[in-house]
């Protein structure tokens, strides 16, 4: 039987992947951990972070708040606890926008290529 990559069938994620895809350093990850009750990935032996796709989740959310929109530690954390969904909700939003926007760049540049083999 083949090992299947598929990374949507992933239950755990290691912080190195994470971070990686966040294009940040593991120990911001770990500090958010300590500013953000919100997030706590499961630890497996010796410490070793796992993080399920609710917590990456909870990561794209903090990394919106505090490099995306420049907020500080404090003001992100009393945001996520005064309004966790609403924030959610935002930074949702946010990540189909950009989806729509990386597709209609992506048209645009399909199309650009079209016109000029018409000339």
């Amino acid at each position: 039987m083949a090992l299947n990559t598929n990374k949507d069938l992933k239950k755990y994620y290691s912080i190195s992947e994470v971070a990686e895809q966040f294009n940040v350093a593991e120990s911001l990850l770990r500090f958010w951990e300590q500013e953000f009750p919100q997030l706590k990935p499961h630890k497996a032996g010796r410490n070793i972070r796992q993080y399920t796709k609710e917590d990456i989740k909870m990561v794209q959310i903090i990394y919106n708040l505090v490099k995306v929109r420049g907020l500080k530690l404090a003001a992100a954390r009393k945001l996520l606890n005064k309004n966790k969904e609403g924030t959610v909700n935002v930074a949702e939003a946010i990540d189909k926008l950009k989806n729509i926007r990386s597709e209609l760049v992506t048209l645009r540049e399909n199309l650009g290529i079209i016109s000029s083999d018409d000339e």
